[in-house]
């Protein structure tokens, strides 16, 4: 399956201040001189950064990619894509048109950068595994309990037993009787967020796959997932309006319109049918 060999320049900037000391010097070297840094063997890397060759090759491993050969390769699709905008937060009296061309700009460059960090065979995966599933669960908390819901609402034109839960009581007790057979999709942008921690760790203690989406980059959430899929947030600072939280949203989003996607092309015919029937009925409602 082809993967998408750019996105190098924002795993590195999303996991560079999460890195230990030597690689996180690798990470601001290259970050500045991508150029250069394409062009470098791993002790030449680690020379010019201050570092050695095996911190080099830790920082791979830290990123989760096969060695300095994918990072390299990604680093050049990236610098052959056109100039990217960057994130821009929202200014106390900005007048509309700003607005219109700020909060545009962030949706759009949330999902580009999620989709140069997509994981295909993860995605693949996660996909088998929700046509596969006796009961798909979600779960998340605050804005991404919304995430939850709209992807009960999706699922549910599947014909696939679902259910979403934004409260933590609520979701124990579906927990308490979940099984091997059941999915478990854990959604938390930072991935840290304790509730979702608890319900994805007991989940998995009780044999079902789990499936988390959350920030690109190691955290608690992520950990207790069989597989993790990432979206991008690496400008989600504070900020006066924090636009950063809408454009992560979407994020999240694309990320369960990408999933959703896989589930229905790969049962075409089957979804089809349960689409006409959904729209039989609706249409009898009018």
């Amino acid at each position: 399956m082809k993967q998408p060999l750019k996105g190098g320049l924002v795993m590195l900037s999303e996991m560079k201040e999460n890195l230990p000391p030597s690689e996180k010097k690798i990470a601001a070297f290259i970050l500045d001189h991508p150029h250069e840094a394409i062009h470098c063997t791993a002790a030449q890397l680690g020379e010019l950064s201050g570092t050695s060759g095996a911190a080099v090759m830790r920082l791979c491993k830290s990123l989760d990619l096969k060695g300095l050969q994918e990072l390299k390769l990604r680093i050049s699709g990236d610098l052959q894509k056109e100039v990217a905008s960057t994130y821009r937060d929202i200014q106390p009296g900005e007048e509309m048109d700003a607005i219109v061309d700020k909060v545009t700009n962030n949706n759009m460059q949330a999902i580009r950068e999620t989709t140069e960090l997509v994981d295909f065979d993860g995605l693949e995966k996660a996909g088998e595994a929700v046509v596969k599933a006796g009961r798909l669960h979600f779960f998340g908390v605050g804005a991404s309990g919304i995430i939850a819901q709209d992807a009960q609402q999706k699922f549910l034109r599947m014909n696939i037993a679902t259910s979403a839960f934004t409260d933590v009581h609520n979701a124990v007790m579906d927990i308490a009787n979940i099984k091997e057979t059941d999915v478990l999709v854990g959604i938390s942008f930072s991935g840290e967020t304790r509730e979702t921690a608890l319900v994805m760790e007991e989940a998995k203690r009780r044999g079902a796959v789990t499936i988390s989406i959350t920030r690109y980059g190691s955290n608690t959430v992520a950990s207790f997932a069989d597989i993790p899929l990432y979206i991008s947030a690496s400008r989600e600072i504070p900020a006066p309006f924090r636009s950063g939280a809408t454009s992560s949203r979407m994020a999240q989003l694309h990320m369960i319109d990408l999933l959703f996607t896989k589930v229905v092309t790969s049962h075409f015919e089957e979804a089809s049918g349960y689409f006409e029937q959904i729209q039989d009925i609706m249409t009898r409602l009018k």
